[in-house]
This record gives C-alpha cells, sequence and structure tokens, in this order.
C-alpha cells in the first residue's frame, strides 16, 4: 500500500510543474483581423507603421513653404494658446542659480540635446522674414529690441537667426521701427555758411614775410643751433 502511494505522489510530482505552468496568452495587434495568418498580420503592422511615420514627416513639412501659417492653425493654439512659444519655459540646469548664457546650439548633426530651446524643440517654429507674427513674439513693444536670450530661453544659433530675421523684416516694410523725433531748429544748413562753405583761396606773400604770423616772433635757441652746426659740420662747408 505504502509503494502504490509513493508510485502516486512520484507521478503527481512530474506532473505538477506543465499544470501549475501559467498559460500564454496571445495579444493580437488593435485593428487586426484574429482570422488572417501570422504573416499577413506581421505585414499589416509593418504597414500602419509606416503610414504613422509617412504622417508625421508630412506633418513636418506642412508648414516649410508658409512657416506663417502655422501660428494660425489650431495645432499652435491647442499647443501654446495665446503665450508666445517661449512662455514657461525653463532650461535645466544645476544649482539655483541659471547660467548666464544660453546654449551655442541644441542640435549637433542629428541629435537633439535633453531640454532644446524654444524654437529648436518644434520643427513647426520656423523663423523667416516673413514670419510675422513669430518676430513679433521676441521684440519688446516698449523699446522695439529683440529680447535678450536670457530671457527667452533661445539658444546662440537661433537667436542670431532671429537678429537677421528681424533686421530683414524691417528692411522689406514687414515690421515697423521708430525714427526717433528730431526737432527742427531753424538754422542755415547751406553750404554758405563759413564752416560748410568753399575753401577761401590762398593768401599773397611778399618777399621774406612768413605764411604764419606767429612764426616770425619765434627765437631759436642758440645753444640748440650750435649743436645743429656741430652735428652737421661736414655737411655745411
Amino acid at each position: 500500500m505504502a509503494a502504490s502511494l509513493s508510485g502516486i505522489a512520484k507521478a503527481l510530482s512530474r506532473l505538477s510543474p506543465s499544470l501549475l505552468r501559467p498559460s500564454r496568452v496571445y495579444q493580437r495587434p488593435v485593428g487586426l483581423s484574429p482570422f488572417l495568418s501570422p504573416s499577413h498580420r506581421l505585414c499589416t503592422a509593418a504597414s500602419l507603421q509606416q503610414d504613422q511615420a509617412a504622417q508625421a514627416a508630412e506633418a513636418l513639412l506642412r508648414y516649410q513653404d508658409r512657416p506663417w501659417d502655422y501660428l494660425e492653425s489650431e495645432e499652435y493654439i491647442e499647443k501654446y494658446g495665446m503665450e508666445p512659444v517661449w512662455a514657461g519655459y525653463r532650461r535645466n540646469h544645476k544649482g539655483g542659480i541659471p547660467p548666464q548664457k544660453t546654449r551655442k546650439t541644441c542640435i549637433r548633426g542629428e541629435e537633439i540635446c535633453g531640454n532644446p530651446c524654444p524654437v529648436c524643440r518644434d520643427p513647426n517654429v520656423i523663423i523667416h522674414h516673413q514670419n510675422v507674427k513669430l518676430l513679433q513674439q521676441f521684440i519688446s513693444p516698449h523699446t522695439g529690441m529683440v529680447y535678450d536670450p536670457t530671457r527667452t530661453g533661445v539658444c546662440m544659433k537661433q537667436q542670431k537667426k532671429l537678429q537677421q530675421a528681424v533686421g530683414t523684416a524691417r528692411d522689406h516694410g514687414f515690421l515697423s521701427f521708430q525714427i526717433p523725433y528730431v526737432e527742427f531748429s531753424g538754422e542755415d544748413y547751406s553750404n554758405s555758411h563759413d564752416a560748410v562753405g568753399s575753401t577761401p583761396p590762398a593768401q599773397s606773400l611778399t618777399a621774406g614775410e612768413t605764411w604764419y604770423r606767429w612764426y616770425s616772433e619765434m627765437a631759436a635757441d642758440e645753444e640748440e643751433v650750435a649743436k645743429v652746426k656741430m652735428t652737421y659740420k661736414a655737411y655745411l662747408k
């Protein structure tokens, strides 16, 4: 009896791992039919990923030719609202005191830093001299000057592009700028004034008269004259 019980226990111990092993649950990708073959399912999943990548690339190139349309799109309003692109940006740094200068660039080759600036983090934000609404976000309404990068957090590469774009936009008339007002004093600025008139003719000199009056009143030092004569005595003979 004991032998039969021990044999039953050994048989159960051999079968227990297979009984206790959890069954594998197969999860099919969302949107795929369970009646398709495995090879067809893999091809369909790959095609879905390619379609998503193509849609993302198309979204990036949507505003390449007309970057000013992005600031009027629903995508921009949903992301930034009515605030400028640099509002609420904070650069990661060590310690409690922020760095006095922003980084040189956020993109080196194909690598993007961990916390890019407000312009580099959004590929749809493109600096262009016709993108007036974007340029106005970086210009002070009181002074008309471009904000310092320590305030906006823009890297030095994009800051240089901003300054060039603002200058080009002002030259082409897309941005207005103020010229300091100078009140006219009523003075005569014509060339008949003595300070800006024509050069007077040379004075006529008589024999023995010097060009400068003060030159005839100067008397040479006798000791200095004797030293010069001693130095050049060989040439004075």
